[in-house]
């Protein structure tokens, strides 16, 4: 940041009016805390995406990469927004659930958000296949912990284990997974199937604290089934009969 903008920082609203003004940029969208009804605090910052034309290098161009306490911008070319649409990693999700507040391609930009926001079939198909084999090494690994009087391993074990989960369960449905922040409004916005309310964020939370076992069993009766609807049935039967112990106990 040079002394000048620490002396006049930039503020949202007039830097919004700023590159609206400038005829180089085509797009603005507003991501993070902001773009998410409920989540922004009085410390949050606006984080401000300034999509530029092709060819085009206005004078917006020298603010990328400007961080304030009040705005964080990220001013890329159009092509390179699109890039970043279709990604891995949580900038997708953050593009996916962000805020267009300037669209001057005819809904090209939110197209662009729209397309972010579902994960194309082979790419989830494939990712969902690794997934559930570290889920499950992981589940498997911290049941059998538990089993062998291990307690702490088995529950660093289990957070292993539900961080592939919450993964898994978003790749299967094509979505990509929200910032751990915005699991809970994302669930309650945009449940996943099979999952209600906050039963979701409730099992992670439980099995993180303690790595309970049976908990993590029932987890996996859920999982088991969908993945195997989804065609992931040979990444399970490659587990043989460790698979039992996954499993809840036959009663």
């Amino acid at each position: 940041m040079t002394a000048e903008q620490q002396q006049h920082p930039l503020a949202y609203t007039d830097f919004v009016a700023r590159a609206t003004a400038d005829p180089a940029v085509v797009g603005l969208v507003l991501k993070g805390s902001q773009a998410h009804e409920g989540m922004a605090t009085e410390r949050s910052d606006h984080d401000l995406y300034v999509v530029l034309a092709e060819g085009t290098a206005g004078g917006l161009t020298r603010l990328h990469g400007h961080r304030s306490a009040a705005l964080d911008l990220l001013v890329l070319p159009l092509a390179g927004f699109r890039e970043l649409g279709r990604a891995p990693g949580f900038e997708r999700y953050a593009l996916a659930r962000a805020r267009v507040v300037l669209d001057r391609l005819g809904g090209g930009i939110a197209r662009v958000l729209a397309a972010a926001a579902r994960l194309d079939a082979d790419e989830a198909h494939r990712d969902a296949a690794a997934l559930l084999d570290a889920y499950a090494n992981s589940l498997y690994r911290s049941v059998k912990n538990t089993r062998d009087g291990r307690p702490l391993a088995a529950r660093l074990d289990a957070a292993d284990s539900a961080r592939h989960l919450l993964e898994l369960l978003f790749t299967l449905e094509r979505r990509p997974r929200p910032y751990n922040k915005y699991l809970c409004w994302e669930l309650a916005r945009h449940p996943l199937p099979g999952w209600a309310g906050d039963e979701l964020p409730a099992a992670v939370d439980r099995i993180t604290c303690t790595g309970d076992a049976g908990l993590q069993r029932a987890v996996f009766a859920r999982v088991e089934p969908a993945a195997r609807r989804a065609g992931h049935g040979g990444v399970l039967d490659a587990w043989g009969e460790d698979l039992h112990l996954m499993r809840p106990p036959q009663t």
